[in-house]
C-alpha cells in the first residue's frame, strides 16, 4: 500500500513539471494606445501577425485604451494598431519573452506625425538622423527611390504645363495677327508647343484638343498644299486622340465632331457624314450641331439638297437651333419656281416659316436682315413682335 502511494506520488509530482514547462511556453504581450489627440483609445484593433511561424492574433483595447494578449507562442511578431479599418500604428519584429510580458505601446498622433514627416522626406529625399537610424537599408533605398522618382515626375509635370501654357498663349493671339503670314506662324508655335506636350504625355486629351484645334487654324490660314497638309495633320490628330483608352462618350463625341469638320473641309463628304453621324450618336446633345456641320459641309461642296436633310436633321435634334432654320430655309428656296413670264417665286411650302422662325429666334442675329429680306422677296410680310422660344418664360405678378 505505501508502495503504490509512493508511486503515484512520483507521478503526481512528474504532472506537476510538466505542467510548469508547458506553462513556461506561454509568452505575454500588453501595452497602451493613444489616439490622435492623445487620449487612451478604446476599441483599437491590435492584429498580431507572427513572422517566425505562420499565426495570426488578434485583441482591442479596453476603455482604458489597454490592450493584453497571454498565450502566445514564444516567436516573432509583427503588429499593426488599427481604428476603423485604418492603419495608424505598427510596430515589426517585436520579440515575445518568457516571463514578464512584452510591453508594446502605440500612439496614432505620433505615428501620424511621423509619417507626414517621411512624406516630406520623401518628397525631398533627405532624411533626418533619427529617420535614418529607424529604418533599414532596404527601406532607406526604397525611399530614395520614391523621391527620385517624385523629382523626376515633378520635372516632367513643369515641362508639361509650360509647354501646354506656351501652346494656348500662342493658340489665343492667332487670329489677332496683322494678317495670313503673322496667323500662320503663331499657329505653328501652338502646334510646336502643343506636340512637345504630346510627348511628354500622351493620355492628355486638353493636349490634343488643342493641338488638333490649332492645325485647323493654320490650315485657315494658308492655301494649296499647305493647306491640305494642315487638314491632313488635324485629321492625324483626332485619330490618334480616339485611339486612346478610356474616353467617355462625350469626349469622343467632341473629337468625331472635329474630325469630320477637318474632313469636311477637304470636302471628304463620305467621311466627315461618318465621323459627324458617329458624334451625334454618342452624344445626343451634340447631335443638332453634328447634323448642321454635315449640312454646311455639304453645302460648301454643291450637294444643296443632301444638305437640306441635315440641316432638317438638325432642327429635329433642336428645333431652337435659329442658324439651322435660316440655311435650311436657303436650301428650300434653291428649289424655288420661278414663273419666266412674271418672275414671281414658288418656294416649297414652309420656306418662309424658316425664316420667320430664325427672326423669332435670333431678331439681332447675324442673319437677321437677310431673313427679312428673303421675306420681302418672298412677298411675306415681316412679323414686327418677336417672341423667342428659347427664351425661359417671365413670371406673372400676383
Amino acid at each position: 500500500m505505501i508502495a503504490q502511494l509512493r508511486r503515484f506520488t512520483i507521478s503526481g509530482g512528474l504532472l506537476v513539471a510538466l505542467s510548469t514547462a508547458l506553462f513556461a511556453q506561454i509568452t505575454t504581450m500588453e501595452g497602451d494606445v493613444k489616439g490622435e489627440d492623445g487620449k487612451p483609445l478604446q476599441g483599437a484593433l491590435i492584429h498580431l501577425t507572427r513572422t517566425d511561424v505562420k499565426g495570426n492574433y488578434q485583441v482591442k483595447s479596453d476603455k482604458k485604451g489597454h490592450w493584453f494578449y497571454t498565450g502566445l507562442p514564444l516567436g516573432t511578431y509583427d503588429i499593426t494598431c488599427e481604428v476603423d479599418g485604418r492603419v495608424v500604428d505598427s510596430i515589426k519584429g517585436a520579440r515575445s519573452t518568457y516571463g514578464e510580458p512584452t510591453v508594446l505601446n502605440f500612439d496614432a498622433g505620433k505615428a501620424k506625425a511621423q509619417s507626414a514627416a517621411l512624406a516630406a522626406a520623401a518628397e525631398s529625399g533627405q532624411l533626418s538622423k533619427e529617420q535614418s537610424r529607424g529604418m533599414s537599408a532596404e527601406e532607406k533605398a526604397k525611399l530614395e527611390k520614391q523621391a527620385k522618382e517624385r523629382a523626376e515626375a515633378l520635372k516632367k509635370n513643369k515641362e508639361l504645363n509650360d509647354a501646354y501654357n506656351a501652346g494656348v498663349a500662342a493658340f489665343e493671339a492667332a487670329p489677332q495677327g496683322a494678317d495670313s503670314a503673322a496667323k500662320a506662324a503663331k499657329y505653328n508655335e501652338a502646334v510646336t508647343a502643343f506636340s512637345k506636350a504630346g510627348e511628354l504625355d500622351p493620355t492628355q486629351l486638353a493636349v490634343w484638343e488643342k493641338l488638333g484645334a490649332s492645325y485647323l487654324g493654320l490650315a485657315a490660314a494658308q492655301t494649296g498644299a499647305d493647306k491640305t497638309a494642315a487638314y491632313d495633320k488635324a485629321i492625324e490628330t483626332y485619330k490618334k486622340a480616339l485611339a486612346l483608352p478610356n474616353i467617355d462618350a462625350p469626349t469622343q463625341a467632341g473629337f468625331y465632331n472635329q474630325l469630320g469638320n477637318a474632313y469636311g473641309a477637304e470636302k471628304k463628304i463620305p467621311e466627315a457624314t461618318e465621323a459627324l453621324s458617329k458624334a451625334a450618336q454618342l452624344d445626343p446633345s451634340m447631335a443638332a450641331k453634328a447634323y448642321f456641320n454635315l449640312g454646311a459641309n455639304l453645302v460648301n461642296s454643291g450637294q444643296n439638297d443632301s444638305a437640306a436633310e441635315f440641316f432638317k436633321k438638325s432642327i429635329e435634334a433642336d428645333p431652337n437651333y435659329a442658324d439651322a432654320h435660316y440655311q435650311y430655309g436657303i436650301c428650300l428656296l434653291s428649289k424655288a419656281a420661278v414663273d419666266p413670264k412674271t418672275g414671281k417665286i414658288d418656294p416649297p411650302p414652309g420656306t418662309a416659316d424658316e425664316f420667320q422662325k430664325y427672326l423669332q429666334l435670333k431678331p439681332d442675329g447675324p442673319f437677321a436682315q437677310p431673313s427679312k429680306d428673303m421675306l420681302a422677296t418672298l412677298g411675306e410680310t415681316v412679323q414686327t413682335n418677336y417672341s423667342n422660344p428659347a427664351a425661359p418664360a417671365k413670371k406673372k405678378k400676383p
